[in-house]
């Protein structure tokens, strides 16, 4: 028997299952690989937001990477939430002994627009965490708390993308979904340059869309792709779940990480 692909997380859990830990093993398994996690935090969370959030020990996360690591193995890793900097430095020490590609989601604010990362660990996102990157992935927000430069049009995605690159990853996914019009993100190495345009659904069900595409990368990252065709394929995958996104409790629903199982 074929053993899949492993993909390991190393973020917060969504009690709700729409972002977080839940979102990114659910991505992992409909893209055929093999998920497992590290846990960073614990919130307390549904369709309205986070009501509550508790971060684990450092110790709870070492010893969970390196349980998973040290037997298992993985062929790409996938960060999230790292609310404090000596998570941020801790799995940033972890990340820099493995030589399997890294995609880090540098989350800094839920969908319901709750901190997620204190601004004291900023600093250590930026010199510790982006360097250990094979991609990162900020949404506009996540780019003006990093570096400062704002995004009004899609012009000002190239100048966001180059502050992102001079952190040290090798590549940046700049995701312009909060811009107007048609969803365009731009991914570059500095060298190359790839725009990835998809069309604005009409649906406000999306919690856990930067979640789901991070770890949609780092699962065709783990297949063998590029960073280029991986991220293709993972605007492709998050786009029909964005289509699919459901009602789900009182506020903002989750995207359908199942969609090409219902086709």
């Amino acid at each position: 028997m074929r053993t899949p692909p492993r993909v390991l997380t190393v973020a917060g859990s969504d009690s709700g299952g729409g972002a977080g830990i839940q979102a990114d093993l659910k991505t992992m398994l409909a893209l055929g690989t093999h998920g497992m996690s590290v846990l960073t935090a614990v919130t307390a969370q549904n369709s309205l937001g986070v009501q509550g959030a508790w971060e684990l020990p450092a110790e709870a996360v070492r010893a969970q990477f390196r349980s998973v690591v040290d037997d298992i193995g993985v062929q790409a890793v996938k960060t999230g939430m790292l609310s404090s900097p000596e998570l941020v430095e801790t799995v940033a020490d972890l990340l820099a002994g493995v030589s399997a590609p890294v995609v880090v989601d540098p989350v800094g604010v839920s969908k319901h627009g709750d901190a997620l990362l204190a601004a004291s660990a900023l600093d250590a996102v930026r010199t510790k965490l982006l360097p250990t990157a094979t991609l990162a992935t900020p949404n506009l927000d996540e780019v003006a708390q990093l570096t400062g430069v704002r995004v009004r049009e899609e012009t000002d995605m190239r100048r966001a993308a180059a502050a992102v690159l001079g952190f040290g990853p090798r590549w940046a996914l700049i995701k312009g979904g909060h811009l107007e019009g048609d969803a365009v993100d731009l991914l570059t190495d500095g060298t190359e340059e790839h725009w990835l345009r998809a069309p604005r659904h009409d649906n406000r069900h999306t919690h856990g869309t930067g979640c789901t595409l991070a770890s949609a990368v780092a699962a065709r990252l783990a297949l063998g792709d590029t960073v280029p065709e991986a991220v293709a394929a993972a605007k492709e995958y998050v786009t029909g779940a964005i289509a699919g996104g459901f009602r789900l409790g009182a506020g903002i629903g989750p995207v359908d990480h199942g969609w090409r199982m219902r086709d």
